[in-house]
């Protein structure tokens, strides 16, 4: 991946502003919403009685991170009635895997740019 396979899922300019455009921070924070993901994602399922709990979690790494659009539909699955939740929790996930795509292809940027000093 590299940036150019950015989707616009993530605003890193809003993260580079965060982390005064420290890569190492920005790799760290990154890696973190990569691990938070990782621990949540699986519970995103209306058969887990902590669905909400993920939900809400990955809205506040998604909006750390600059992720706009994870953190509202996110946002929006934590708030609604149990009946919806199931399409609501669908709209996460794919929120989730777009957004975990630019992470991806953002760190490869970053490792890049630290090859080239």
């Amino acid at each position: 991946m590299a940036l150019r396979d950015v989707t616009g899922a993530v605003d890193f300019a809003h993260l580079e502003a965060y982390t005064l455009d420290d890569a190492v921070v920005m790799e760290e924070v990154l890696r973190l919403f990569q691990q938070q993901s990782e621990l949540w994602a699986p519970l995103l399922d209306t058969g887990h009685e902590g669905w909400r709990d993920a939900a809400h979690t990955l809205k506040g790494a998604a909006a750390g991170i600059g992720a706009n659009h994870l953190a509202a539909v996110a946002g929006e699955a934590e708030k609604g009635d149990a009946e919806g939740a199931a399409g609501r929790l669908e709209k996460v996930k794919t929120a989730l895997a777009t957004a975990l795509m630019d992470v991806s292809a953002y760190m490869h940027h970053l490792q890049l740019r630290a090859l080239r000093g």
